[in-house]
């Protein structure tokens, strides 16, 4: 049985809060902990409980096995894809239809 890098941990926290533009106090809020407690667990000097890792993967949109070990689902990354695409705005929802058409004919060729 492999060991947990909890500053690897860390760093996968701090990248997926970082994604969406969430800053530490935010997180914490959230999730309902004390800010220095998420500081703690980005730079590995605590290590989150699995209760807190699901609260994570709820919040920040990923599985336990992102922030374990650093794989993440395809379902998953689909899931984070169209969450943003969302909330896009009508004029860049059809920029951004236009550019996968274009991703896709590159693709096939």
């Amino acid at each position: 049985m492999s060991n947990i890098d909890y500053k690897e941990v860390g760093r996968r926290i701090a990248k997926r809060r970082k994604d969406p533009g969430l800053k530490q106090y935010e997180l914490c809020e959230r999730l309902d902990v004390y800010y220095k407690y998420i500081s703690n667990l980005e730079t590995g000097c605590s290590a989150p409980s699995l209760e807190l890792i699901m609260k994570l993967c709820d919040v920040l949109h990923t599985t336990p096995d992102y922030f374990l070990v650093g794989a993440e689902s395809l379902l998953q990354l689909d899931k984070r894809i169209l969450s943003k695409a969302e909330s896009l705005s009508a004029d860049n929802k059809g920029l951004l239809d236009g550019i996968i058409i274009l991703m896709l004919s590159r693709q096939n060729k």
